[in-house]
């Protein structure tokens, strides 16, 4: 990869392949009145134009549900059609598909094309959508997509005899994937064989597989699908796209190759998006400042049509509101709000930021109306690793941790009593500085079971095919360790292949931090099969009963001689003199976890703002992390440190704005902020301190996403602290420089 020998998805060579452009809504909600595509079809190198009503009969929308959600868990019938019908319900989404030679060609014949629009009325607000705005949907009148409720405990009767209500309301903007490979696909169709394949830059090849079998009405056996390098994904690769399924319909009607590249903008407009979500929440305290109850109404904007995992991130949030405190009582609900905008659907933590802020942000309110220290109050509170496993009032298990010692150690490495004192000296100066403190809870191993295969290759060395599919964080390094360790051999002994659906058993994927946990469990069990394989060729080549032999550093051999066999020599014989009776050296091994695992975190930032600019600069940040035992340490410290950036720009730069009517106002990185390397020139530490997780063999538990689940309520918690006493109040991210300008009192 560094050499530049990768190959992305537009990197593959196709000959005589077919490109793809759309034609999208410019309007937020509108009726399709005509659409005159007589000049697009004339135009040169144009093959076919599909609309709605030219995609094959039978064709279904994408799946409702791709994941599984709570049995109460209500979700309405709005899934994502493939094309536009009648109605437009977003800005970007696709009316019009054109096919032609090359890409210009396609690109030219859509600017061809004039649609006729009657304007609707629109709502751009989660809020203003359930308070009687315009519906988006006639199967959701009210507005509402999915909803959800849960309560434990005597939260009326916590409340009444609370010594504080701690009452405040908390948004999240939307957030863009951007990853830095853009969404892309080749679709190509052999007659001979009726196989349809699909090379896509995708999270996995499973779930795109089962859900193109799923809308096309093809046996599962007949598709194909091919995951390249992949340039990133966080989330937002996570499944089929209508875009995808269009590129199959067309290669099938065709018999040529059809590739669609995603641009830029039209990943602004129509890739799905992240977050997104407005709180009311309430915190009954006692008079020695434990937390007693929580409610929270937690309103999701989902956008205009369910994607199958859009419901998921209300679902996860609703599961961890209570975070790593210990509350007796819970009252929260969660709706999913129809808006005039693209669906929404996982972005790297995926539900759990939006907990972690929620309750962190609770927590320094209540420590501020308490006049305690933000860390007293949080020890005050946090689940005691004796308690474990610990049923919180939300109704999740968690299964391991020491919390209170994860606070201890970012305290320590953040050295906070001094600081607190410097920041007082600072502030006596007139600087604005502040210090905040969170920590959360990550839940990890979501689809609970994963598939791996290993075998024995012919030259000794073996090839693992895990389920779970690189698209960047160094699974083959990982896997190959744990396949190694397991068997006692070298790592380069080990060679790993994945993301071909035609090559490696059929699983989950990646996603939700749940690749090691999960897939390496999986990968245990095909070596611990492999090894019992191999175990009974030695003691047929050997001719040494099975009891007798033992393993020692990748060969076998009696305990009670020096007679050896190598595995190149064990695979030598099976290919050179197969025994009818003797197994195939291959192992296949599937892993469920029993329930999910529970990574946690704590993060201490150092913030100061700049007065005359509004800049918030993060000058420090440290971030301890309880991952379970480390498989590679420079990898998962890459993640912990790659999502905490992340965590950042969520935090002080990343909006994705929309106005009052569903109209996208942030369209490229013109007007969407990512950080720059001088805007994350921050002071980081970082450290594991591990506790196992006993529901895998591996004992560990999720890390990849910790930065952004707890930095961003870090930071918010710094930033509120360099604001305390200057009545500002409670403010929501981004903290961007305009914002603060404005609220420290700045002019036009």
């Amino acid at each position: 990869m560094v050499r530049g020998q990768g190959a992305y998805l537009d990197d593959l060579p196709f000959s005589d392949c077919l490109h793809l452009a759309f034609i999208r809504s410019q309007l937020p909600h509108a009726r399709i009145r005509a659409l005159d595509l007589g000049a697009a079809k004339a135009a040169p190198g144009v093959l076919q134009l599909l609309t709605a009503a030219d995609l094959p009969e039978g064709l279904l929308p994408l799946p409702l549900r791709a994941t599984q959600l709570p049995n109460d868990f209500e979700v309405a019938d709005v899934p994502m059609p493939i094309l536009a019908g009648d109605v437009v319900r977003f800005a970007g989404e696709a009316m019009v598909a054109v096919v032609a030679e090359s890409p210009s060609q396609a690109a030219d014949a859509a600017d061809l094309v004039w649609p006729e629009m009657e304007s609707l009325p629109s709502v751009g607000g989660p809020r203003a959508a359930l308070d009687g705005g315009p519906p988006v949907q006639a199967a959701a009148p009210d507005n509402v997509l999915f909803s959800y409720h849960h309560q434990s405990g005597d939260v009326d009767g916590e409340f009444e005899l609370a010594a504080r209500v701690i009452r405040a309301q908390f948004a999240i903007p939307r957030l863009q994937g951007s990853p830095i490979e853009p969404r892309g696909c080749v679709a190509a169709y052999s007659a001979d064989e009726d196989l349809l394949t699909l090379w896509c830059s995708s999270q996995d090849p499973h779930r795109p597989r089962m859900q193109m079998a799923y809308v096309l009405g093809r046996p599962l056996d007949r598709i194909r699908v091919v995951v390249p390098d992949v340039g990133g994904a966080f989330g937002s690769k996570g499944g089929l796209t209508p875009e995808y399924v269009v590129a199959a319909v067309t290669a099938i009607k065709l018999g040529r190759p059809v590739k669609w590249v995603e641009t830029r903008s039209e990943g602004f407009l129509a890739a799905y998006q992240g977050r997104g979500m407005e709180a009311d929440a309430e915190l009954a305290v006692d008079a020695t400042g434990h937390f007693k109850a929580l409610r929270v109404r937690m309103i999701f904007d989902a956008g205009a049509y369910l994607m199958g995992h859009t419901a998921v991130v209300g679902a996860t949030a609703s599961s961890l509101v209570t975070g790593a405190y210990d509350i007796p009582a819970a009252d929260v609900q969660v709706i999913g709000a129809a808006t005039n905008k693209v669906p929404t659907g996982p972005y790297r933590g995926a539900g759990r930021p939006e907990a972690t802020f929620v309750i962190e942000r609770l927590a320094d309110l209540a420590a501020v109306e308490m006049e305690l220290d933000p860390v007293a109050i949080r020890k005050l509170n946090l689940i005691p690793p004796e308690a474990f496993p610990y049923l919180a009032s939300t109704g999740t298990e968690y299964d391991s941790g020491d919390y209170p010692g994860l606070l201890d150690r970012a305290v320590e490495l953040a050295d906070y009593a001094k600081e607190r004192t410097r920041l007082a000296s600072d502030r006596s100066g007139g600087k604005l500085r502040g210090i905040g403190v969170a920590v959360a809870v990550e839940s990890s191993g979501n689809g609970n079971w994963e598939t791996a295969a290993a075998a024995l290759q012919p030259d000794g060395r073996v090839l693992l095919l895990p389920g779970s599919s690189d698209h960047g964080q160094g699974h083959a390094t990982t896997f190959s360790q744990i396949a190694a360790d397991a068997m006692g051999i070298d790592t380069n002994d080990i060679e790993v292949h994945s993301g071909d659906s035609a090559e490696v058993p059929l699983g989950m994927g990646t996603f939700a931090s749940r690749s090691v946990t999960v897939g390496g469990g999986a990968i245990l069990l095909a070596i611990e099969e492999l090894q019992r394989r191999c175990t009974i060729w030695a003691a047929h080549l050997l001719d040494i009963p099975e009891e007798e032999l033992r393993w020692h550093h990748g060969a076998i051999g009696s305990a009670a001689s020096e007679q050896l066999i190598t595995l190149a020599e064990i695979a030598k014989a099976a290919a050179t003199r197969p025994d009818g009776d003797l197994p195939e050296l291959r192992g296949d091994g599937r892993f469920t976890l029993p329930r999910l695992a529970f990574g946690s975190s704590a993060s201490v930032a150092t913030v100061e703002i700049d007065r005359e600019t509004g800049f918030v600069r993060v000058e420090r940040l440290v971030t301890v992390d309880d991952a379970g035992p480390i498989i590679n340490p420079l990898l998962a410290e890459g993640q912990v440190i790659g999502s905490s950036i992340q965590g950042v720009a969520a935090a002080l730069f990343e909006e994705v704005a929309h106005d009052g009517e569903g109209q996208p106002l942030t369209e490229g990185f013109m007007s969407y902020s990512i950080p720059t390397m001088p805007d994350v020139a921050i002071e980081m530490l970082t450290e594991f301190r591990p506790t196992r997780s006993p529901l895998s063999p591996l004992g560990t538990k999720g890390v990849a996403e910790s930065g952004c689940i707890v930095v961003p309520a870090a930071i918010a918690n710094a930033v509120s602290d360099a604001l305390l006493g200057l009545g500002v109040g409670q403010t929501n991210p981004p903290y961007s420089p305009e914002k603060m300008w404005r609220l420290l009192g700045g002019q036009l």
